[in-house]
């Protein structure tokens, strides 16, 4: 299993972006799916993650201001956040997890993408 991230990019406070992941492989449907972030000396956390029939769950930084779908006919998942603030500003990898329980642990991760980076600037 492959994981490109894509759609990082410089966006202003308050701006939106959508992040792109797209999977290629062999891909199991019910294999929870999410993205997770991470800053300098910090650990890798968990922003949001999603089932295949859609149920989702998300960081309550995130809350209400980012929404996370997947299109299992095109091995793609989505991270559309808004409202974008500076503490948004992260490195934010795809994850593939073996669990197929939301809110993944990240030792359950078995494949990552590369990471995209997103700053949240003016």
């Amino acid at each position: 299993v492959q994981l490109q991230a894509y759609g990082g990019g410089l966006v202003q406070p308050g701006g939106s972006l959508r992040l792109s992941c797209a999977a290629s492989g062999k891909i199991f449907g019910g294999n929870v799916m999410g993205w997770y972030r991470q800053t300098p000396g910090k650990q890798r956390e968990l922003v949001a993650d999603i089932l295949n029939n859609g149920a989702a769950n998300y960081a309550d930084s995130v809350k209400g201001r980012s929404t996370i779908a997947r299109d299992n006919a095109k091995n793609t998942m989505y991270l559309q956040m808004s409202s974008l603030r500076p503490e948004d500003t992260a490195v934010y990898y795809c994850a593939y997890s073996r669990s197929r329980s939301l809110a993944m642990n990240v030792r359950d991760v078995a494949y990552w993408g590369q990471g995209t980076l997103v700053t949240v600037s003016s």
